[in-house]
């Protein structure tokens, strides 16, 4: 399944997320968006990206869904296929306790590794799945 993953393009913590993503994408099903770029703009997700507990939007292209918080995070374990897949059983979990976590974190993200201007993206094959 082919997906979009937005994420805040200026959080370090987002930024490092989306690389390790990359990385066990073998199939190579995602590529990625930053929240402040056109692509976002316009799809309307622009206004994720907000400073204190912005979230990640995964926008499957096959139906043109998008999801949000820890959905985006359940969605993103089926995209990645495999056994990542087993997280999907966190479905099972009441939302307003998944998407609590999710904000949790999402709070504190500048906190837990920083804050950066531009988004890091040295790597010509990640370059290439890097969608504005």
């Amino acid at each position: 399944m082919k997906c979009v993953l937005f994420f805040d393009g200026e959080c370090l913590f987002c930024s490092k997320t989306v690389r390790r993503i990359y990385r066990l994408d073998r199939r190579g099903n995602i590529s990625f968006a930053p929240l402040q770029g056109s692509l976002a703009r316009s799809h309307g997700f622009s206004h994720y990206a907000v400073k204190d507990g912005g979230t990640m939007v995964l926008l499957r292209e096959s139906d043109g869904k998008h999801f949000i918080e820890s959905d985006a995070v359940i969605e993103l374990a089926n995209a990645l296929g495999g056994w990542w897949r087993v997280f999907t059983v966190a479905r099972i979990i009441l939302k307003p306790l998944r998407d609590f976590g999710y904000r949790l974190i999402a709070r504190n993200r500048h906190r837990l590794v920083g804050r950066q201007d531009a988004c890091d993206v040295a790597d010509p094959e990640f370059l290439k799945r890097l969608r504005n």
